[in-house]
């Protein structure tokens, strides 16, 4: 199945199609699960404010898929359920107190008395078989009796891309050919005209608060990157010394390369003349033509000062993705990394969370939108119009960027 036709039948399939993704998204993360268990028996991992121990992620999917739907009284009510309805009891008598991300500080995670990996896969798979015979008996002609099982489907997948890119930061073996880096493909110039376009969502299915509340917007004629920015086009700003040249960089850029000590790009190495690359822990031969990835906002910011180039706002980025002026042979390609975008993570204007209020509203301002997917992001998360947002230092996730001429 196609990527967007996996995005279509996560956010608007049907009962069988949302239980066999569910089903398809557990065995992704109990194999994640397996590839660290092999690298590290004891699962103890180095404590960062970027990784997760992988017993609590293992619990907290199943955790938090049986919160929205086994758990949860008001389930067939979807966006209308009251967040705070009393919940039944849980399967482990203590799972609230383990789990929840909401109340369970980061830095205490490393401490909890989590069940051993036995009991956790046990607790998951009973968990999951309750949910999909809850799921079986659900209406399947409207969108909030399903809203809370597509939810739960997609935040595992989250979750499961987490864990690719917490296995890289971690040497951790990852074999899986679809979790691979990818290629970014002839990066042409695509020449759109000014336009009204339509951001965010609207429409029956599943959508995200953050993507709702579709408003038009102008968006000016731009000259935008058909494909993401390649290593072959990246690595002359670093062989310039471009790392070493605080005027490419932004102030506050050059205060994150400077406390990194950052002379180039993070999983990068020098080999005699040529590059080479880590990738879950084994160091290779770069392909310059994969796409740039493992880049903070700051470096590619830097990168578009030197080639004198821009990032473009989310909304040209989405108008390039939709837009209905580019032919079949100007295609925006997209999918290769998550790509920055010049715009700040602030909700659209008529913003309503969701019932489950931690997703959006708590980063409104804090963060930087990306866009598009990247090859650790599961097929069906991969969605024109979706949001991901991260601080503009964080270089561990999968992202890279595309550029636009300057106006």
């Amino acid at each position: 199945m196609e990527a967007s036709d996996q995005s279509a039948s996560a956010r608007r399939g049907d009962r069988r199609a949302l239980s066999a993704a569910l089903r398809a998204s557990r065995d992704d993360t109990l194999a994640r699960f397996a590839d660290y268990r092999r690298a590290c028996p004891t699962l103890r991992i180095p404590v960062h404010e970027t990784l997760n121990p992988p017993l609590w992620e293992l619990g907290h999917i199943g955790w938090f898929q049986a919160w929205w739907t086994l758990r949860n009284p008001h389930f067939l009510k979807g966006v209308r359920a009251d967040p705070d309805v009393a919940r039944t009891p849980p399967l482990r008598a203590n799972a609230d107190a383990l789990y929840d991300s909401s109340r369970v500080p980061h830095a205490s995670r490393p401490t909890l008395p989590l069940p051993d990996a036995d009991a956790t896969r046990d607790d998951l798979a009973r968990q999951l078989d309750a949910v999909l015979s809850l799921l079986a008996g659900v209406p399947d002609d409207g969108d909030d009796a399903l809203y809370f099982f597509r939810l739960s489907l997609l935040h595992e997948d989250m979750h499961h891309e987490a864990a690719l890119y917490m296995a890289q930061q971690l040497d951790i073996a990852v074999d899986d050919p679809r979790w691979q880096p990818a290629a970014a493909g002839a990066r042409d110039t695509l020449s759109l005209p000014a336009a009204r376009h339509q951001l965010g969502s609207s429409g029956h299915g599943f959508a995200f608060d953050n993507e709702l509340c579709a408003h038009a917007v102008s968006v000016p004629a731009l000259d935008i990157d058909s494909a993401v920015v390649s290593w072959r086009d990246y690595l002359p700003f670093v062989d310039a010394g471009g790392y070493d040249d605080p005027r490419w960089w932004s102030s506050e850029g050059w205060r994150w390369r400077t406390a990194q000590r950052r002379t180039q790009p993070r999983y990068l190495r020098r080999a005699g003349s040529d590059w080479e690359r880590c990738i879950y822990g084994r160091w290779q031969a770069l392909d310059a033509d994969t796409a740039a990835c493992h880049l903070s906002a700051y470096e590619v910011e830097a990168w578009c000062r030197w080639a004198g180039r821009r990032l473009p706002t989310e909304a040209e980025w989405e108008y390039a993705a939709l837009s209905s002026a580019l032919t079949a042979a100007d295609r925006f390609r997209w999918g290769a990394v998550w790509e920055w975008t010049a715009s700040d993570f602030l909700p659209y204007p008529g913003f309503a969370p969701h019932p489950y209020r931690d997703y959006s509203a708590p980063w409104f301002g804090d963060r930087r939108v990306l866009r598009g997917a990247s090859f650790m992001t599961q097929p069906r998360m991969r969605d024109p119009r979706y949001r991901n947002f991260f601080r503009p230092d964080r270089d561990d996730v999968p992202a890279g960027f595309r550029s636009c001429a300057l106006d």
